[in-house]
């Protein structure tokens, strides 16, 4: 633990102040310049850190240290770049220990799929395939098949990274149905 003097000093001469001044709740004389000073410190200053969720503090000049945290010991080295990290700094995606700098690097390259930050969305797909063939109608004879398919097919996956209903899906079902059966009728129709 570092000596208390160097983490507390007086608010006026900036001077070190002893160790007493952290124990009493009483008005006391700064040492070096007589003003009069009351301490209040969190308990955690007076408390050692060790093996702490947030890193751990150097025992000995030998240890490796975290890169971004030259004062924390080393737990695990990044599994990308190799850069050794502190508890605070390691972020596990997958088994693998990716520092920030790696996984915003990771995530822009979408190679990371642990991170989902857009999803394909095949009900709109599918709705967009049933209705804008409508515009040109004699595309629906390849479009509505294809929108049918489509809707069944994805169903059971997620919509979206934000829930929606299945609402789309059912309507280019429906028209995508009704368009598949419309020519069927007609094919059957021109053939008799």
């Amino acid at each position: 633990m570092a000596d208390v003097g160097e983490l507390v000093r007086c608010s006026n001469c900036s001077k070190p102040l002893p160790q007493f001044f952290l124990d009493n709740d009483d008005l006391l004389n700064c040492p070096a310049c007589d003003v009069m000073i009351q301490v209040k410190a969190f308990p955690a200053l007076l408390r050692a850190t060790e093996g702490e969720a947030s890193g751990r503090v150097l025992v000995q000049e030998n240890e490796a240290s975290c890169f971004y945290h030259p004062g924390k010991k080393a737990e695990v080295p990044c599994s990308s770049c190799g850069r050794f990290l502190c508890g605070l700094c390691d972020l596990e995606i997958n088994g693998n220990h990716l520092c920030s700098s790696c996984i915003t690097a990771v995530n822009k390259e979408n190679i990371l799929p642990a991170i989902d930050n857009r999803r394909m969305l095949y009900d709109d797909l599918a709705f967009k395939l049933a209705v804008f063939p409508l515009l040109i109608f004699w595309f629906t004879i390849f479009t509505a098949p294809v929108s049918l398919y489509v809707a069944i097919r994805y169903w059971n996956y997620p919509t979206s990274i934000i829930p929606r209903t299945k609402l789309r899906l059912v309507a280019a079902m429906l028209l995508s149905g009704i368009q598949v059966i419309s020519w069927s009728a007609a094919l059957i129709y021109i053939m008799s």
